[in-house]
């Protein structure tokens, strides 16, 4: 088993980095000693009580400047470990979330050598075995089996079956189950980006495993399958491939794949 990074999503570019902690009316108390210092110096220049009230005046505002900087110190310290706390790795963390995947796909029989999924918020780390093959684009995919022919281009028809899954390995929708496989041309962004980027070097008679990142994901709502900015995993396979053409006839025209 290897572990696939996906590519940096949009939330990790929100990341900001931590700020430096200033303790509430620090500054504020330090001025109004400072203040306090210099008034009781002038008016022991005006009586000529030189020395006692101003040296017992600097001595208080000193200790209490040292312990509003101790405290500053010591919250800003508190602030920074909790910072790292939050955004350290936690192996431990990473392996519980791992088992408590693998325990959802076995419940929901999941395919053999279904790729794990460690969620951690919206950062998530994809596990599979070495046979997975990473795209530049970050589309993940494993060739079952590979078909013969040519593969498919802009403006014909494809034909393939598909079962689709979520990260917990249940499935969503298959057209096994319609007994009808879907038909539809390339090119004119009817598909999933990442479903199409993932069948145009298919060959008809193959059958491929995708795992579609949500930058290359469907669009989310109540209107679809998918309810979740989420990792999708989609068992193809290519059945046909077919060139299309315009046909008018009068006022009619359609498209006509043979």
């Amino acid at each position: 088993m290897r572990l696939i990074s996906p590519p940096p999503s949009s939330s990790s570019l929100l990341a900001s980095s931590p700020r430096r902690f200033r303790a509430p009316g620090a500054a504020i108390r330090a001025s109004k000693f400072q203040n306090q210092q210099y008034r009781c110096c002038v008016e022991s220049d005006d009586r000529g009580n030189a020395g006692a009230q101003c040296s017992l005046a600097q001595s208080r505002g000193r200790r209490a400047l040292f312990l509003i900087s101790l405290s500053s110190s010591s919250l800003l310290l508190a602030v920074s470990a909790a910072h790292g706390k939050v955004k350290g790795s936690n192996p431990y963390n990473e392996k519980r979330l791992l088992e408590q995947n693998k325990k959802m796909q076995e419940a929901n029989n999941a395919p053999d050598d279904f790729p794990k999924f460690i969620r951690e918020g919206f950062q998530v780390k994809v596990v599979a075995s070495d046979d997975y093959q990473k795209k530049d684009s970050g589309l993940i995919y494993l060739d079952i089996l590979v078909g013969k022919g040519d593969c498919p281009k802009d403006g014909q028809q494809v034909t393939f079956h598909y079962i689709g899954y979520n990260e917990s390995g249940r499935r969503i929708d298959s057209t096994y189950l319609q007994d009808r496989p879907a038909k539809i041309r390339l090119g004119n962004k009817s598909l999933v980006p990442g479903f199409e980027e993932g069948i145009r070097d298919m060959r008809p008679g193959g059958k491929r495993r995708i795992i579609i990142p949500p930058e290359l994901g469907p669009p989310v709502g109540p209107s679809t399958f998918f309810s979740a900015k989420q990792f999708e995993v989609f068992d193809v396979e290519l059945l046909d491939v077919k060139d299309c053409q315009r046909r008018t006839i009068g006022f009619y025209s359609d498209v006509v794949c043979n």
